[in-house]
Formats: structure tokens, C-alpha cells, sequence
């Protein structure tokens, strides 16, 4: 992709998901992850109905008339967004591409985080951790996150979300709003995760296409594994192979849900035809 081409898509991708984060999720944002406390801002005049708790003592006897302590939220916090980039997000059968759709809710997620001032951070992983950016703020700096998410090629097709997990572990001390982009078809990673979950605000955002979901009859048909490369020869008119199929892929969507609530996180699943902003909207409503 040339340079004229990315900028066009970082653009398009730029317009459509901060009028997003402006109009809808900023304020959800804002309620849904609170800051680190309450921190001094200044003195003023007691008023009737305030809290007599926050009466400043020092200053009342100065002044021989009650001052309140006034305290602000300390609002910046930092968002990780942890994003995978193994083959399997290269599946799409509807209009886009899962890793498209990745894509807008990571940049949707981060203009949010933006518009309060937090700090944003990215890890791309597939079996490895492919590429770190540090936590920072500003539009250009969100611009930067966009352009890797649309343009890096990693090395590796497999996927290893522990890995992913211990590197968020060693990399941030602080705790931070963790967000997990995948279409987790992996598995043990549940006790990275709880972990994790016990430092960080963890939420996973499983993104899928439908039809990884069960296998059509279509005879014999040769087929590819994204992660592996390695190419087979599947029967799909047995109902054995494709009762085997559904059978392993809910397994691995039950241990994503079951890793998850029992470790306290979030979780936000999102088909590539629906609607990604009703369901981060009812995930924030829902927090």
C-alpha cells in the first residue's frame, strides 16, 4: 500500500470513528472507567447542603466563617489496546474483513480515551508480541495506532495470547483500561488473564463472522488453515466433520466466555455484520 493510499484510509477511518466517539461514546467513556480518586482542587465559602465532612478547619478558624475543601476527579487514566494479528483475523465473508473491523472499534476506543485526556497504548500480537507502542496522548499519536492496525504485516500467522498477556504484565506496573481485540480461537490463557484482571480493567472484544461457526455442505472442498498455511481436503457432506467442526469451535468460545467471567473481566461480542457501536454502547450502559 502506498503512502497516498494509507493516509486515505487512516483519513476515512479517522472521520467515521471520532464523530463516533465524539457524539456517542465520550460521555459513556467517561462514566463507565472512573480516574484513580478524588484529589484537592481548592477552599471556598460553606454553602447550605454541602457535606461538613470537607469543612476545612484551618481555614474556618482564619477566616472565622466555615470553608469547605472542593475535590476534583483525577480523571487521566491509560488505555492498552491489545490487538491480534494472527491469520485468522484475515477471515471475512460478509463486507468486511474481521482485522477492518478491529480496526474501527480500536480507533473508536482510542478517540474516546482522547477526548478525556487519557493516555493510549498498543500491543499487536499473534504467537509473539509483534509491535509495542507506549502510552501516550494526543490526535497524532492516535493517528500513529490507526495507521499500524491498517498497514502492519506480522510475522507470524499463530496465535499465543499468553505471551500477550505476560508482556501487558511487564510493561505496565500502573493499573489501566485493558481492551482485547481477537476472535479468541485459542486456549490456555485463563490464568494469564486472571492476572492480568487483577491489576487492569480487562475487557475482551471477541470479533467473528458468522459463518466461522459451522461448516456448509459443499462436497469435498480444499481448505486452508490462516494460522498454519497448511492446506487439507475436508469432507463437508459428513455430518461427522461438520458436527466435529461446531462442536471444537464452541469449545473455544466457552472457555473465552467462562476464562472471562471468572476473572472478574468484561466481554463484548461483536459480529462483522452487526451493528459494533450498539454493542459498545450497551456494554458502557451496562458497566
Amino acid at each position: 500500500m502506498d503512502t497516498k493510499e494509507l493516509l486515505k484510509k487512516v483519513r476515512k477511518i479517522e472521520i467515521k470513528t471520532r464523530r463516533l466517539s465524539n457524539h456517542i461514546f465520550g460521555g459513556e467513556y467517561h462514566s463507565t472507567f472512573k480516574g484513580r480518586g478524588m484529589t484537592f482542587s481548592e477552599v471556598r465559602q460553606y454553602q447550605i447542603g454541602d457535606d461538613v465532612r470537607n469543612i476545612d478547619w484551618n481555614v474556618t478558624a482564619r477566616y472565622n466563617e466555615p470553608y469547605i475543601k472542593v475535590f476534583e476527579e483525577e480523571r487521566e487514566l491509560t488505555m492498552m489496546l491489545m490487538v491480534d494479528v494472527s491469520g485468522s483475523e484475515l477471515f471475512g465473508t460478509e463486507q468486511q474483513f474481521k482485522n477492518e473491523i478491529v480496526t474501527e472499534i480500536a480507533a473508536t476506543l482510542a478517540f474516546s480515551a482522547t477526548q478525556n485526556n487519557d493516555k493510549i497504548g498498543l500491543v499487536l500480537f499473534s504467537d509473539t508480541v509483534e509491535l509495542y507502542i507506549p502510552p501516550k496522548k494526543g490526535r497524532s499519536h492516535v493517528l500513529r495506532i490507526i495507521r499500524e492496525l491498517i498497514e502492519f504485516k506480522p510475522k507470524s500467522k499463530e496465535t499465543n495470547i499468553v505471551e500477550a498477556f505476560k508482556f501487558l504484565s511487564s510493561v505496565m506496573k500502573k493499573r489501566a483500561i485493558v481492551f482485547v481485540l481477537s476472535d479468541f480461537i485459542a486456549d490456555e490463557y485463563k490464568q494469564t488473564l486472571k492476572i492480568a484482571s487483577g491489576r487492569h480493567d480487562v475487557t475482551g472484544i471477541r470479533v467473528y463472522d458468522k459463518h466461522e461457526e459451522s461448516i456448509p455442505n459443499l462436497g469435498v472442498v480444499q481448505m486452508q488453515d490462516e494460522e498454519t498455511g497448511e492446506l487439507i481436503l475436508v469432507n463437508t457432506s459428513s455430518k461427522t466433520v461438520r458436527t466435529n467442526y461446531s462442536k471444537y469451535y464452541q469449545e473455544k468460545v466457552n472457555y473465552y466466555k467462562d476464562s472471562f467471567a471468572k476473572s472478574g473481566a468484561g466481554t463484548i461480542d461483536c459480529r462483522v455484520d452487526e451493528s459494533y457501536v450498539k454493542k459498545l454502547l450497551g456494554y458502557f450502559k451496562r458497566r
